[in-house]
């Protein structure tokens, strides 16, 4: 397990510094069109290291009124809450996603798994735990990089493969689809694996 103090104050640190690579300043375009056919606006969705959490403003305003966002650092959760002062207070979390406790309907990975030192142990807790966090018939969608992995524990974001990322969902999830995406920005081209879990 993740010490949370250390990686608190290594992501407070990042932004603080402008240090956030991995910061689009949008919605991403795969998860935006896998939101925007969705019909049921009474979902209970998480998005955890949601960071500046474009997702969750882009469902809030769509009138999805049941997001939480859930970050080991209070800076983005401040951001969003200025961006969107009508946010639940509630729904913006300041914690440890090993740690917390809640259940959801849908989860939302984006830039989220591939923050963390890619241990195989790591791995595993994570997807563990988002079963542990949906319901039943719960969705984990989102996007996974496909990069191999260098050997520096240090840079991130950490990558993976298909086959490896399969590895570690099929125990507690059936796999809808892991699949290249075809409409990531363009400096991921070829580089995400757009996915849909359900919870067995």
């Amino acid at each position: 397990m993740l010490d949370s103090n250390t990686e608190e104050t290594y992501w407070t640190q990042r932004y603080l510094e402008n240090q956030t690579g991995w910061d689009i300043g949008a919605p991403s375009a795969p998860l935006k069109a896998y939101i925007d056919q969705l019909e049921n606006k009474g979902l209970k969705i998480l998005i955890p290291g949601a960071g500046h959490a474009y997702e969750a403003e882009y469902l809030f305003k769509k009138g999805f009124k049941n997001v939480y966002v859930l970050d080991i650092s209070q800076e983005p959760l401040d951001a969003l809450k200025k961006r969107i002062p009508e946010f639940p207070v509630h729904q913006a979390i300041q914690g440890d996603f090993f740690t917390h406790n809640n259940t959801y309907d849908l989860i939302i990975e984006q830039t989220f798994f591939c923050s963390f030192p890619p241990t195989k142990s790591s791995r595993q807790q994570y997807a563990a735990k988002m079963h542990e966090l949906l319901n039943p018939n719960g969705k984990l969608v989102g996007l996974w990089f496909s990069m191999p992995l260098t050997g520096d524990m240090e840079k991130r974001p950490f990558g993976g493969s298909k086959q490896e990322y399969l590895g570690y969902f099929e125990p507690f999830f059936n796999i809808i689809t892991l699949v290249g995406c075809y409409n990531s920005i363009t400096p991921r081209q070829g580089n995400e694996l757009f996915g849909i879990f359900k919870k067995k």
